[in-house]
């Protein structure tokens, strides 16, 4: 096509992109003033992977996500609920005998056990393994991974930041759970004393240690879920599927450890010492249970980590 300008006629390729000239003297401009040495190890001279994809960063990115919202939100809602669910029932707060759910209205540290405990079988597995299923697959999903590791940020730092970022979320909700619970227990149970099913009195005060004890023992022993999401979450670009595969396994192991068939092929279940922390809740604690499920759990999250890493150190990114 031919135009004429004010110059006289002239003849140019129109493609339909039409640029401010003072714009490109202006970007060439500041291009001028990038630096352009190149560094010992071949990068851009004053680079420095440490300086990408900062923790704060990423954590107020995750905060600001919605499942991240609800899933907080919900997990504070839980002790509420379990409390409508008593007052429109039939419970009995002086009850001194029997299960964990026949004495969930005793005291507020009996009522923590119970929201502990209903909650560890499914929401609990499903909360961590939200945070580390979603964390990479969502990237992918969006086609946005290739743009971050562009920046460029080393995969390796990717996948530690996105991974310790997951792991205080999580650990966050897992707090949260047990904190709103012992707060809703003593407005409405009050603060006495935690009675066990064989009967055991444990005093408030001394409570309140075996819930934090437990609940860091939940945090730690659920390394195995973080781990398998994190290693489905490098294999897949479905978010959906890499929080889904680790439910599941959780699920298919819990049922599992139900067959006593399967005797002593049991303790190498992963869920087998799920619920080992309900030991805190005697005058006279048992720690083995707890000790093999902390073993069971390094050994299986450290071999599931080191396999995401691995996997995400070869895998061809596309999206």
């Amino acid at each position: 096509m031919s135009k004429t300008n004010g110059s006289g006629p002239a003849t140019r390729a129109d493609h339909g992109v039409h640029t401010d000239p003072a714009a490109l003297l202006e970007l060439t401009e500041v291009a001028s003033h990038e630096p352009t040495e190149v560094g010992p190890d071949g990068a851009v001279a004053g680079y420095r992977a440490d300086r990408t994809l900062r923790l704060g960063v990423e954590l107020k990115r995750q905060l600001k996500r919605r499942r991240t919202q609800l899933m907080l939100g919900f997990v504070a809602l839980l002790p509420f609920i379990l409390v409508i669910a008593f007052e429109i029932g039939q419970a009995n707060p002086n009850r001194r005998s029997g299960g964990f759910v026949d004495l969930a209205t005793a005291s507020a540290p009996n009522f923590v056990v119970l929201a502990l405990f209903v909650s560890g079988t499914f929401l609990l597995p499903m909360i961590v393994a939200l945070f580390y299923g979603d964390t990479i697959a969502s990237e992918a999903s969006w086609s946005s991974l290739k743009y971050l590791l562009a920046m460029p940020v080393p995969r390796h730092r990717v996948l530690r930041q996105k991974a310790i970022v997951s792991g205080i979320l999580s650990a966050v909700a897992l707090v949260l759970l047990p904190l709103v619970s012992l707060v809703v227990g003593v407005i409405w149970y009050g603060a006495g004393d935690a009675i066990s099913p064989t009967g055991d009195a444990v005093s408030f005060g001394d409570s309140l240690v075996a819930m934090g004890l437990a609940t860091i023992y939940i945090i730690l022993q659920l390394a195995w879920v973080a781990g398998l999401a994190m290693l489905l979450s490098v294999a897949t670009d479905a978010p959906l599927g890499a929080v889904g595969g680790a439910v599941i396994v959780a699920i298919v192991s819990q049922i599992l450890d139900q067959i006593t068939a399967l005797e002593g092929l049991r303790d190498y279940l992963p869920t087998h010492f799920a619920f080992s922390w309900m030991d805190l809740i005697s005058t006279d604690i048992d720690w083995t249970n707890m000790a093999n499920g902390m073993v069971s759990a390094a050994l299986y999250g450290t071999v599931f980590f080191l396999l995401a890493g691995r996997r995400f150190a070869t895998k061809d990114i596309t999206s």
